[in-house]
Order: structure tokens, then sequence, then C-alpha cells
């Protein structure tokens, strides 16, 4: 079987056609995931890994406050800067950075997202403990993922909920809730200690 090559624009094409598809997210809307969150107009909130905007945007009209789009890629940020335009979106704050680095101060946010994105961080440990020192005292950390099946049908690492709870605990936050809004995905809602 011979392997098809592609350019690099043909895989960031296909990257992003992976990003945007709705059953990568379990076919649950960002709405729908924002509305379980604790969000008010006046929040500063950073999407991790926000990759083509799927949170960014949706986000960024729900609140006034900032809304920072971290991602490694700059064409990425590049896809978020255009819709940001196109829907006459000005709270986004492109950002070019790693998760295990964030480039914002201590305690300067009060609502980290992160959908998707912790599964393919190693260490997760070290990058947990930089999103509780951006958090304001009191601050949130949303982390959407799918559940690690028995027998897998997929290719992409997943983590145990109950790993990623313990993970989490381990970072010096306390979680508050955890949902399940698909069988296969979990949320878990995290706050920063005051």
């Amino acid at each position: 079987m011979k392997k098809i090559k592609y350019s690099s624009d043909e895989m960031f094409t296909k990257k992003v056609e992976f990003l945007e598809n709705p059953e990568k997210r379990g076919d649950i809307p960002p709405e729908q995931l924002l509305n379980l969150l604790p969000i008010n107009k006046n929040i500063k909130v950073i999407d991790l890994g926000a990759g083509t905007g799927y949170l960014t945007i949706p986000t960024a009209k729900m609140v006034e406050g900032p809304v920072y789009a971290l991602d490694i890629d700059a064409k990425m940020l590049a896809v978020i800067n255009e819709k940001a335009r196109k829907e006459n979106i000005t709270n986004i704050q492109i950002v070019r950075g790693s998760i295990e680095n964030i480039p914002l101060p201590d305690h300067s946010i009060d609502l980290a997202l992160a959908s998707l994105v912790l599964h393919e961080i190693e260490p997760l440990a070290h990058s947990l403990e930089r999103i509780n020192q951006v958090l304001k005292p009191g601050g949130y950390l949303v982390c959407v993922e799918f559940e690690k099946e028995d027998e897998p049908n997929h290719t992409h690492p997943r983590i145990a909920s109950t790993i990623m709870e313990q993970e989490i605990k381990n970072a010096g936050l306390s979680i508050t809730q955890i949902l399940h809004p698909k069988d296969s995905i979990y949320m878990i809602i995290a706050r920063k200690n005051v």
C-alpha cells in the first residue's frame, strides 16, 4: 500500500477540517458547553490550544473581557484572527505559545479552557501547574476530554477521567464538578483556591 504524501498546505487544510468536524467534539455545540460554565461578562479567559477557535469565537461573543487564544501554530491563530475579523469580534487576543509555558502573567486569568488538548501534553503535571499559576485565586479550569476506552477504536491518545481528576488535584486545584455531557466525553471543572 502506497503512503500518500501531502504538502504542508494540504496537511494544514486537513488539520483544520478535522478540528472543525463536529464529531471530533462529540457533537456538542460549543455554546452548550459554555452554558455549563461559570462565565460572567467581565472575566478574562484563555483558550488553551485554541486551534481554529472552536471555543474562542463563541466565548468572545459571551464576554466583554479579553479572550486569549493560545496555540503553538501560527497558521491556526491566523484562522482565528480571520474568523474574528469576519464576525467583527474585537476582544480576542492571539497568543502564540505552549501550554507548558503560557506567556501570560501569574494570577491574570479567571477561566482557562482546555478542550481536547491536554491528552497531547507531556508532561501533563507541569502544564497543569502552569495553568494553576496563571489563574486568579478563585479562577476556574475547565477540562474537556474524550474518555479512555477499554477497547479503543481510535488512534488518538486519551486520558481516563479518573487519572485526569487526580492530575488536576495534584496541581493544586479543587474539583468542583465532573460532567458527562456525552457517554464518550467528560468535563472536569476545577477551581483555584482563594
